[in-house]
């Protein structure tokens, strides 16, 4: 090896041993009730890891290492003792601060992005952040790394497919240990290797190599790490697992003895002190880097020991990032031509491209001059160009994944559109488990300012996938803002006012009343108009009764209360979380009656949640029983005489009102 070479082997072999003396004391911290009792042991894959950092840029290129991936951030430069301080759940600067299991890297400095424990999720995110770095045109690269075990999940082929087709600088690294936990990788992988079912992706670039030879790691980086300027590689490294998944895992259950000392030969470690013995580099320096790494993890065990734990009462810190805009919206009555929802919902996306460049649209059928099923993005290809709104394949779990990696590199807001809520569901795990709570889970190290728009609601003869209200589900996910407008003002001023919040948020907009004229045509409110999430409005007065619902059942319930000019107070709710509790308390408290009206089948519904703090909070207030009214315990049918069977109708609302009037 040339000179040069044999120094960056020793650097090598040095971050290797710190990754490997870290994990041995880990294991042993583990064991010892100091506020951390897991540990994922690394023995075995740190080359791949440690050589990649090596060869990439840190604080430039960004990096979603997995779990068993340790010596990548090490690689990089990763303080020991904020490691070792993540591992004892400690309130540490980086890596969650106790929020997320050991780990699960975070480093905003080293632009580590906050990883979960969902094995594949991060690669689709990976693509949103490459993506973002292509449309940014910068040349910097992404690194993501995976077990072979989550090869498996659909995510990964998301990724790969969308990476291939547009072109993303994205290093695909598989950390090949041939176990998922227990599960063989023949039992895992068609064909026992996944690098021969990554070469049906035309565009990607394939290498299979041996991840414990450093010759052949470092060789095969230098090569890749240029291409990925022209599109992203995937690289399988055939590693070993040395230890068992996790403290919780007993090895011998599925490996004999036998195949553990046929692995321990293949020790990467073993194997690149052997080859700088060969070049030149005594056993005697060796001995003294390992006792220098030794005493550097055992120090940082010990300052690790003094980062305090986190304090009980930041416990819901960091849940939503600071955004606190004025209510601009004007409430009078105007006189002007009246814009239906769906026209003012393009519209305020229009107002905002045009002021703000990093706003991206992308979902499928969004682009051209098709424009969406049902015409919301119609024209924005043509006036933002196709990098600024494009469509993607067919998968919502790629949209959103896609979305939340676009939004963490601090410069894009995408807003994205799933065509239909009901297949919201197929992305439900980049929802939830990711977008949801990655600004907690990174104790406020990344936001997500990701906006996804999705038609919902009945009345249409939809049947069972174009008619589900999801908002109960939605509501239910801590991390998450949901509106559900009712009229074409407030889906625009609630649109723009979600595209610039740092948060994600969800706008449920009810299909059935795109182009409805009676109630939800309204006037337009102007570009600098904005309705912050939380505040309802009264769409009647009245002193008998109060009536809370949102969408189509306030469209239905506002037609009965002018029908038959009732005294009802009728709340609009705008918004689901959060919600303007006080607004339904002060009419509580001044009619004394309450029904509570949604679409969604009334069983486990969101107004379930009001009529039960209702009752806690203003039960001297009620004069009647609190009522509830929503859809049945069904799918909703095609059939539309089924479907008005399943779903609130006018009459029965009717009914309800008046007999709690009565009451």
């Amino acid at each position: 090896m040339s000179e040069i070479h044999i120094k960056r082997a020793l650097l090598c072999l040095e971050k290797m041993l710190l990754c490997r003396e870290t994990d041995r004391k880990q294991a042993l911290v583990s064991k010892q009730n100091k506020g951390g009792n897991f540990h994922l042991c690394n023995d075995g894959h740190e080359l791949i890891g440690v050589l990649s950092a090596l060869h990439l840029r840190p604080k430039k290129d960004f990096a979603l290492c997995y779990y068993r991936d340790r010596g990548f951030p090490i690689g990089l430069g990763a303080d020991i003792v904020q490691l070792m301080g993540a591992h004892l759940a400690r309130d540490t600067k980086e890596h969650s601060a106790g929020r997320m299991m050991p780990e699960h890297f975070c480093s905003k400095e080293l632009r580590l992005i906050c990883q979960s424990s969902v094995v594949g999720s991060q690669l689709l995110q990976a693509a949103g952040v490459a993506k973002s770095c292509k449309l940014k045109k910068t040349d910097e690269v992404v690194y993501v790394s995976i077990g072979e075990g989550g090869t498996s999940q659909g995510d990964f082929h998301e990724a790969l497919n969308f990476a291939a087709l547009h072109k993303l600088p994205v290093l695909f690294v598989v950390q090949d240990n041939g176990y998922a936990i227990s599960v063989p990788r023949e039992e895992q992988t068609a064909g026992n290797n996944i690098a021969n079912i990554a070469k049906g992706y035309e565009g990607l670039t394939v290498f299979d190599i041996d991840g414990t030879d450093f010759i052949e790691v470092d060789t095969t980086l230098k090569t890749a790490i240029p291409l990925l300027q022209k599109g992203p590689v995937f690289i399988r490294a055939r590693v070993l697992r040395l230890g068992a998944h996790s403290s919780s895992d007993n090895q011998f259950k599925y490996r004999t003895q036998e195949q553990l000392d046929e692995a321990t030969k293949k020790d990467p470690i073993v194997k690149l002190e052997k080859l700088l013995i060969e070049n030149g580099i005594t056993l005697k320096e060796i001995e003294e880097l390992k006792e220098k790494i030794r005493n550097q993890v055992d120090l940082a065990s010990k300052e690790a020991q003094k980062i305090p734990h986190p304090d009980p009462a930041t416990v819901q810190d960091h849940l939503f990032a600071p955004y606190n805009p004025k209510n601009t919206l004007k409430e009078e009555v105007s006189v002007q031509e009246k814009i239906v929802m769906i026209d003012a919902i393009n519209n305020a996306l229009k107002e905002e491209m045009q002021q703000d460049p990093s706003i991206i649209v992308f979902g499928q059928d969004v682009a051209g001059e098709k424009g969406g099923v049902f015409g919301a993005t119609r024209e924005l290809t043509h006036l933002f160009g196709k990098e600024r709104c494009f469509n993607t394949p067919l998968a919502e779990s790629t949209i959103i994944g896609v979305a939340i990696g676009m939004s963490m590199t601090g410069y894009h807001k995408p807003v994205v559109e799933v065509q239909f809520a009901d297949y919201l569901w197929t992305g439900i795990n980049q929802l939830f488990n990711e977008l949801s709570s990655m600004y907690y889970r990174s104790n406020g190290m990344f936001s997500c300012p990701v906006t996804i728009r999705t038609p919902c609601g009945g009345y249409i003869q939809g049947g069972p996938y174009h008619s589900q209200n999801i908002e109960g589900f939605l509501a239910h996910c801590p991390g998450l803002k949901i509106a559900v407008p009712t009229t074409a003002k407030d889906a625009k001023a609630l649109l723009k006012a979600a595209i610039q919040d740092p948060n994600p948020t969800i706008i449920l907009e009810h299909k059935g009343l795109y182009r409805q004229r009676h109630v939800s045509a309204t006037r337009e409110p102007k570009k600098d108009e904005l309705l912050p999430f939380g505040i309802a409005q009264k769409l009647h007065h009245g002193e008998k009764l109060t009536v809370v619902s949102y969408q189509m059942m306030s469209v239905m319930a506002l037609d009965i209360i002018q029908k038959h000019s009732l005294d009802v107070d009728l709340i609009d709710l705008r918004t689901c979380v959060p919600y303007d509790i006080e607004m339904i308390k002060e009419s509580v408290k001044k009619t004394g009656k309450l029904l509570l009206l949604q679409e969604a089948a009334k069983e486990h519904g969101f107004m379930a949640e009001i009529a039960a703090r209702l009752s806690e909070e203003l039960f001297e207030y009620l004069d009647a029983p609190i009522k509830r009214m929503g859809a049945k315990e069904c799918p909703v049918p095609y059939s539309k005489i089924l479907e008005n069977a399943a779903l609130p109708q006018p009459q029965e609302i009717e009914e309800a009102i008046l007999k709690l009037l009565r009451y």
